[in-house]
């Protein structure tokens, strides 16, 4: 399956993510609050984005079936995800006011404008290929951080890991995969590679977006003029 191809490709990428500070400590519960409450402000950021990319996928759909996997991601996404932030929000003293109108860091502004830039150019399969690394990334990761003993129960971070590794998430993760693969499976290899290459790019901006909430970095490390 492509997918199989896709993940393979990737795996390097993904192994560092299990790797990394900022999600090893999230599953160790031991992850500084300030840095939680940064990412949680700009995950927010992101994910109005990443919901306008499967508003376009929906619209760019060619049947209603395809058009409904985009409609229901697009309600989990709005619904599900976000209110989980807004939880969080919450419990962290962030006003929805200031949730919703944070400033991008360089890495959520290049990572949001990759995808609704592919988004908008390409059809359906690249609409999935922007958004897969995300979801799927998410759900591999939740899974895993739920294998270590007593991180779900975590006062503030367990339910981060249970809403990634949950039926629910796992299910729209296998219905991405599924949509990805039925999608590519006719195209010639120079779409599969272009396929492969929006997605290896996003799964790399995954990585930086750990980074960036790990140093809490807006723009230029040592730049006072930029990360003022």
């Amino acid at each position: 399956m492509f997918t199989d191809r896709l993940y393979e490709k990737a795996k390097p990428i993904w192994e560092a993510y299990l790797d990394h500070p900022f999600v090893k400590e999230i599953g160790e519960g031991s992850l500084e609050l300030d840095k939680f409450k940064f990412f949680i402000e700009q995950d927010y950021l992101y994910l109005i984005d990443y919901a306008r990319v499967f508003a376009l996928g929906s619209v760019k759909a060619t049947n209603l079936e395809t058009m409904k996997i985009f409609a229901d991601l697009l309600h989990s996404t709005l619904n599900e995800e976000m209110e989980l932030h807004r939880t969080y929000a919450k419990k962290l003293g962030i006003s929805r006011a200031k949730l919703e109108n944070i400033d991008p860091t360089a890495t959520t502004l290049a990572y949001t404008s990759y995808m609704l830039n592919k988004a908008h150019q390409g059809s359906e399969a690249e609409v999935v290929a922007c958004v897969l690394a995300c979801t799927w990334s998410y759900n591999f990761i939740g899974l895993a951080l739920n294998q270590k003993e007593g991180a779900s129960e975590h006062e503030l971070y367990g339910d981060w890991i249970t809403m990634y590794a949950s039926d629910e998430f796992t299910k729209l993760a296998e219905d991405m995969r599924n949509l990805m693969n039925r999608l590519a499976d006719d195209k010639p290899e120079y779409e599969k590679a272009h396929l492969e290459e929006i997605f290896m790019q996003t799964s790399k901006l995954e990585y930086l977006f750990w980074e960036m909430a790990d140093k809490k970095k807006m723009w230029l490390e040592k730049s006072n003029l930029l990360n003022g």
